[in-house]
């Protein structure tokens, strides 16, 4: 049987999976995403060219493969078409007869973005911290059992009584509870006619193409979106997304045997950024903190909100090893830390209580109440930048890294030291 890897985040997302899924994908016969939606960014750059996806699997570059969107990811029709045309345009061949759509995948519509954007504005300083591109309240749909999939797109005739009873309950949200304008049908129903005569040839068994390729030995390669400290249960709730980020997702989001998934492989920043609200324990708010946003060109692929960037939370990442079950690391970014003097680790925390843990504990207030517990190692001068073997590493580089594997207790696999497919470190290969 094929080998197939599952790549998610590991930290708060914005780790880099992008480049990862790209640079792994050539080994494969397909790249699957299996959870959220256009709220999350990842950026590709080969050859200097930049690429950002949003929807569309990091895999899509490769002209020979297959890429695919399961079940638990939920689709903007006005999002996929304009990626699909971005790429289009930027000469990528075959995108629309390469992407796959399950069937059972759920649509978001106007009223889910109106929601999103009413709630946060209701929220003042209490606000999550959402894109406000609906991803939330189309989950809720799902979940509710009043979701728009994709397989009602082919019929029309019991299309239309789903749509009305949605935008009726999702006005008087909107009028009554939020003051916000409400939405038209006639609006929801131009969206669907726009878009449903492109997305219609795209719509796959997706669950059964996956088995048959996996049973002909050919590899697949699963790509999750947001990170595990964003998942619906077992992040920083409620300061997270609306889809489960663990590697266990991609089981249920793509239609797959949990037999099927063979190897984990962790997505982690050689430091700690967050996007949004929400707490982080090692949070910085000096010059190093700025010089990292600066260095790491941390803003968001996707909303260009700046993210906020603190020391390596090994505490954390070691929860994120637990509920994945991570069989080896990427390192991503390493080449921002060239220059720093001194380097902190947080290998634990002191609590509201005055107790101490070395694993992050559950949910927002726990994670507010938590004091980190940090190591200090020496920095390095020397540019880490382009390096594409371990031993052209400064030797304090090399000890930062042995150092978070020995805290965390799983190895590391890859380093990346630049954006490009290229500028890799290759230490062991998870479709070996």
């Amino acid at each position: 049987m094929a080998k197939n890897v599952v790549v998610i985040g590991a930290q708060w997302g914005d780790e880099g999976k992008g480049k990862i899924v790209d640079w792994l994908a050539e080994e494969t016969a397909g790249v699957v995403r299996f959870q959220g939606g256009h709220n999350a960014g990842h950026t590709l750059v080969v050859g200097g060219k930049k690429t950002v996806l949003r929807l569309i699997p990091s895999g899509i570059l490769h002209e020979k493969l297959d890429c695919f969107i399961g079940s638990g990811v939920v689709v903007s029709p006005e999002a996929l078409m304009g990626e699909i045309d971005e790429l289009n345009a930027a000469g990528v061949k075959k995108v629309e007869g390469r992407l796959k759509i399950a069937p059972t995948a759920t649509l978001i519509l106007p009223y889910h973005i109106a929601l999103d954007q009413a709630r946060e504005a209701s929220r003042g300083s209490g606000k999550i911290g959402t894109t406000g591109r609906g991803i939330g309240p189309a989950y809720e749909d799902k979940v509710a059992r009043r979701a728009v999939r994709m397989v009602d797109l082919f019929d029309t005739e019991k299309l239309l009584p789903k749509l009305q009873a949605n935008v009726e309950y999702y006005n008087v949200q909107l009028q009554y509870l939020h003051q916000a304008e409400p939405v038209k049908l006639e609006d929801v129903l131009a969206v669907i006619e726009k878009y449903a005569g492109r997305i219609k040839p795209m719509i796959t068994d997706v669950s059964r193409t996956l088995y048959e390729k996996n049973q002909k030995g050919e590899k697949l390669l699963f790509e999750g979106a947001q990170g595990t400290l964003l998942d619906i249960d077992y992040g920083t709730y409620p300061f997270v997304t609306s889809s489960n980020c663990l590697a266990g997702a991609a089981s249920a989001g793509a239609g797959v045997p949990p037999q099927m998934l063979d190897y984990v492989l962790g997505i982690v920043k050689a430091y700690t950024t967050r996007v949004g609200s929400g707490p982080f324990p090692t949070e910085l708010f000096d010059d190093i903190g700025a010089g990292l946003a600066e260095r790491g060109h941390e803003f968001g692929s996707v909303t260009g909100r700046a993210r906020r960037c603190g020391w390596f939370d090994a505490a954390a990442l070691k929860r994120s090893i637990q509920v994945n079950g991570i069989t080896g690391m990427c390192i991503t970014k390493l080449d921002v830390m060239d220059g720093i003097d001194e380097i902190k680790i947080c290998v634990g925390y002191t609590l509201a209580d005055g107790s101490t843990t070395d694993i992050l504990p559950f949910g927002a207030d726990a994670v507010a109440g938590c004091t980190p517990v940090y190591e200090t190692l020496p920095g390095w001068k020397e540019s880490t930048f382009g390096a594409t073997e371990f031993s052209q590493l400064p030797a304090n580089a090399q000890a930062y890294l042995k150092r978070i594997e020995e805290v965390c207790g799983a190895p590391i696999a890859i380093v990346s030291t630049g954006p490009d497919r290229a500028e890799t470190i290759l230490l062991q290969h998870p479709f070996a």
